[in-house]
């Protein structure tokens, strides 16, 4: 893990008309880092991973990504950066098979009639999942319906990483797991900070949290209110902090906001 930040946000603003949804919140997480992003409901957590994906926009104040300022105005921006978010409903296809669904459309082509390029794609697929040491899915031509819940999550990290990814935002990744699959799941967190990605992992389970994450940012009505090393805090201060942190006055936030 690096100590310069590979994405860094400071000062990030989001209002949704007269609700202050978040107020000059500073965020960061370096490469090989799996940062903890926790808070309540209504804390701002999912307005803050839609804006460093570029579904919202920042009202104000400043992205620096690899030490230099840019812009993200839209997924596509997100995804040059190598941006990735796995959100919670995973937006898989059930009725494609794995690769289809790893390639759903960024497809490789061949040849002048430009058909897909399915033994290229079926590879990568296996290589990205080898890679990932994901071993419990027998076949990348199976379909995603028969998956268990651990295997399609796996397969929905797999498909973020596999673009050339610099930082994975999970969002909820264990939520509705069994405790097999939940385990299969923070494995790959794991993995995914050791081979250097910085990871941001969006939770309300501490004990998920305490097992993987490297870092924790707590959000509380849209503001930072701490921020700790996991090795330096126990469970018990997190939850003061997420229920309890000491907030500025800002004028006009509103006692619930947008999640």
């Amino acid at each position: 893990m690096t100590d310069t930040p590979i994405l860094e946000l400071r000062g990030i603003s989001k209002s949704f008309g007269a609700v202050q949804a978040l107020y000059e919140v500073d965020f960061h997480v370096s490469a090989g880092e799996v940062m903890a992003l926790v808070g309540d409901n209504g804390a701002g957590k999912s307005t803050l991973i839609k804006c460093i994906a570029g579904i919202y926009s920042f009202d104000s104040g400043e992205v620096i990504f690899e030490g230099q300022p840019v812009s993200i105005h839209g997924p596509k921006d997100a995804a040059r950066l190598g941006i990735e978010v796995v959100y919670q409903d995973l937006a898989l296809a059930d009725n494609l098979d794995v690769v289809q669904n790893m390639f759903l459309g960024r497809e490789e082509l061949t040849g002048l009639m430009r058909s897909l390029d399915e033994l290229t794609m079926e590879k990568r697929a296996n290589d990205t999942l080898a890679s990932l040491s994901v071993t419990t899915i027998n076949s990348v031509r199976q379909t995603v319906a028969g998956l268990s819940g651990g295997q399609r999550q796996s397969v929905a990290v797999a498909k973020a990483v596999m673009w050339n990814s610099r930082v994975v935002i999970l969002d909820e990744p264990t939520a509705a797991l069994g405790v097999a699959q939940t385990r299969q799941v923070l494995d790959l967190v794991k993995r995914l900070g050791e081979q250097g990605l910085a990871v941001v992992l969006v939770s309300h389970n501490l004990h998920d949290i305490f097992e993987v994450a490297d870092s924790i940012t707590v959000l509380r009505l849209g503001q930072n209110v701490a921020e700790y090393k996991r090795a330096d805090v126990t469970q018990t201060q997190v939850v003061e902090a997420i229920t309890a942190g000491k907030l500025s006055k800002v004028p006009g936030v509103a006692e619930e906001v947008i999640a």
